[in-house]
């Protein structure tokens, strides 16, 4: 086979030979919790890690492994780990790298449970959690120490759309020898390979746009060899046991070959959507990567390929107006998650970021009228309708 490069090509084809398994397309799945051996001997090499093979798939499966492989070259890393869920890549990896005394420096702005497995987690056990505005260079040089062990961030943040610019935050974490964790989730390596501009590891949740049809909960990691040959044989196998199904990374593989177009699809659709609801009366502010008039504007230029399918946006009218607009829709659902097929709206305060106290909420710049909007693969003319006519609905329910 001639070598693969491009993304796409490498999401379909990298790592398998069909002519290796009787000619099958798809690659097969193993099921097997267990694997034998041909001698006691070669049993031994494998556990000592002497010689290559499959033992238990608790460690480690030729499913999970062939998927561990493709997002690793997709990231430009050097290894990858699939594990249940993106809170289990996220936690499996904070397990490895920290330990009592150390410092875990953050941004302003997490995902709710990353939020709540930080501060009201790994805090209990002597890891000092200390939140930092991300997008102020200045504020994280200050902040970090040589206590500080892992930098983490989301790029675009979860709900509200800051971007980190991780080339800067990455040289500054490297001058205490800290490692840069970055959750690409929104983002997908097809719009931003963080490990290209400095960050040492890579974590996903699969569930969202790499397997992309909402039929599956996953959870990825990527980044040096010998960082990840270690969350998988502490933080995976022994701290936490979040162990992705075979079915589950066959799942994932299959939306990897779509990722491509999908994220070209999202990306566009959600262009037009954010550049309409820029234009809307009733629409107080939108944080929106691809708009020229999003703070962050030139940063998204430099950092993502597109600037993808997650809109935030606030309704004139705070809480109430969004959730009239949200009771009104049609098509769209009203449904956490993202990177779906299908277009999503949600409220953060009250649900994925519902773990922050309000005053949490305020000071992480989540607001309470917030509305985080996945843009599916549905026509834009029809998301576009759906949201027109839930806007004109919720003017008038607003005004009597």
């Amino acid at each position: 086979m001639p070598e693969i490069q491009g993304f796409a090509t490498r999401a379909i084809h990298l790592g398998y030979n069909p002519a290796e398994h009787h000619g099958a397309l798809t690659p097969p799945l193993h099921m097997s919790s267990t694997f034998s051996f041909e001698t006691a001997e070669a049993g031994g090499e494998v556990f000592a890690g002497d010689r290559e093979g499959y033992f238990y798939s608790r460690i480690s499966n030729p499913t999970l492994d062939l998927l561990e492989k493709r997002v690793a070259s997709l990231e430009g890393a050097e290894a990858g780990l699939a594990l249940a869920s993106g809170m289990g890549a996220i936690t499996s990896t904070l397990w490895t790298l920290l330990s009592p005394g150390d410092e875990l420096l953050v941004d302003q702005t997490l995902y709710g449970c990353t939020f709540a497995f930080m501060n009201h987690g790994l805090a209990k056990f002597g890891v000092q959690v200390t939140h930092v505005d991300m997008t102020q260079l200045e504020l994280v040089a200050a902040a970090i120490s040589n206590k500080t062990k892992v930098v983490y961030f989301e790029t675009p943040a979860n709900p509200n759309m800051r971007l980190v610019d991780i080339a800067a935050i990455s040289e500054i974490a490297h001058t205490q020898r800290a490692t840069v964790v970055v959750d690409n989730t929104y983002a997908t390596p097809y719009l931003t390979r963080p490990i290209e501009f400095g960050a040492d590891l890579v974590v996903h949740s699969a569930t969202k746009y790499l397997g992309g049809h909402g039929d599956l909960v996953a959870g990825l990691v990527a980044g040096r060899a010998e960082a990840i040959a270690e969350i998988r044989l502490k933080g995976m196998k022994d701290m936490t046991g979040a162990v992705m199904a075979p079915m589950n990374a066959l799942l994932v593989q299959r939306g990897l070959k779509t990722l491509a177009l999908r994220m070209e699809r999202h990306s566009e659709t959600a262009q037009h959507v954010a550049e309409w609801l820029s234009m809307q009366p009733r629409v107080a502010s939108i944080s929106y990567p691809g708009l020229p008039e999003f703070s962050q504007f030139e940063l998204a230029q430099r950092q993502m390929a597109r600037p993808g399918g997650m809109i935030a946006f606030e309704m004139a009218g705070g809480i109430s107006a969004g959730r009239a607009l949200m009771n009104r829709l049609k098509m769209i659902q009203r449904a956490v998650s993202l990177g779906d097929a299908e277009t999503l709206i949600q409220h953060p305060a009250s649900m994925t970021h519902s773990t922050y106290s309000p005053e949490e909420r305020a000071a992480h710049g989540i607001s309470d009228g917030l509305v985080r909007l996945s843009i599916g693969l549905e026509d834009a003319e029809d998301i576009l309708a759906d949201l027109e006519q839930a806007m004109a609905d919720t003017h008038m329910a607003v005004a009597v």
